[in-house]
């Protein structure tokens, strides 16, 4: 168990008797006992506790590169003409308002075409 023997354990027992007494020395094995009993209990629990969280990040991988292949399918069927504003680097702050100005013109001219009454 821990490398003591038979003679160490008994040694260790006797020891015990005298230190404690004959009446203490029940309560204290009693107590002992549901020590180690909890503390397997907590060890239990942990392993178990261990093994759902390494369940958890392989049910996330997967969900993960079912998430990337979704998008690269996707990406293939329908291809962009341009990148979205969001993957572009902001480098400047004229460029993103120039993006900005031209996106609320284009807005207005959609408008237009939309009250103007076709004839």
């Amino acid at each position: 168990m821990f490398g003591i023997g038979m003679q160490e354990l008994i040694l260790i027992l006797v020891v015990a008797l005298i230190v404690l007494g004959p009446k203490k020395l029940p309560e204290m094995a009693k107590s002992l006992g549901k020590a180690l009993n909890e503390f397997k209990r907590a060890t239990s629990d942990l392993k178990e506790s261990l093994e759902t969280d390494s369940s958890i990040k392989e049910v996330k991988n997967s969900f993960s590169s079912l998430n990337e292949d979704i998008k690269s399918t996707a990406s293939a069927s329908y291809p962009q003409a341009e990148p979205s504003s969001e993957a572009k680097p902001k480098t400047t702050q004229s460029s993103s308002s120039d993006e900005s100005t031209s996106l609320k013109d284009a807005a207005a001219k959609e408008a237009e075409k939309r009250s103007t009454p076709s004839v």
